[in-house]
């Protein structure tokens, strides 16, 4: 028997012939679902929510004279808003419309890498709320991009508003959140202590 030791026992060699050791194939981990679908979907609801309710308030409301639904506490309103959610910075009609069309876009761009679904629900409000009042903005006298805004629901000492305006301000509280409990829209969970 020969001392020499076969090619079978040489780790260099228990590849083949060739002398290179073949390393284990490690599959990538799945990258985490895309939320562009839920944001979307969101988004829609609120937007047929806004647009609907708005078309009947138009509709079945006479302009400017309340109709009770709790006493004089809350009531349905029908009113024309040249401002903001919640009848806010009235007379910048045109500069308004400008930053919605900005929100939408660059939530539109965020969707492509978003991951948390939570941001997703979030963005989604603010989207759906942004482009319902982008339609009045759009396609309500007085003309383009200086539309008004469909108002007709009045809580008490509150400003009329529309099913827009609390979806807005709730998709950005929402976000305010996550933010501060570190969730990050582009990670399913909680940032870790050392990354925030």
């Amino acid at each position: 028997m020969s001392d020499e030791p076969t090619g079978s026992a040489d780790p260099l060699t228990t590849a083949g012939e060739t002398g290179v050791t073949e390393e284990p194939k490690v599959s990538a981990p799945e990258p985490p679902p895309r939320r562009l679908r839920l944001l979307l979907s969101v988004a829609a609801v609120v937007l047929a929510l806004d647009v609907v309710t708005k078309v009947l308030a138009v509709k079945l409301l006479p302009p400017g004279q309340p109709v009770s639904i709790i006493g004089d506490t809350v009531t349905w309103t029908l009113v024309r808003n040249s401002g903001a959610a919640f009848s806010m910075a009235t007379g910048y009609t045109w500069v308004l419309t400008l930053i919605a069309t900005g929100v939408v876009v660059g939530i539109f761009w965020m969707g492509r890498r978003l991951v948390s679904p939570w941001w997703a629900v979030g963005l989604g409000m603010i989207l759906g709320g942004a482009m319902g009042n982008l339609v009045d903005r759009f396609f309500r006298a007085p003309g383009p991009l200086r539309g008004h805004v469909v108002d007709f629901f009045s809580v008490g000492w509150w400003p009329v508003f529309n099913v827009a305006d609390p979806s807005v301000v709730g998709g950005a509280i929402l976000l305010v959140i996550l933010s501060i409990f570190g969730f990050d829209f582009d990670t399913v969970g909680r940032r870790k202590a050392d990354e925030r």
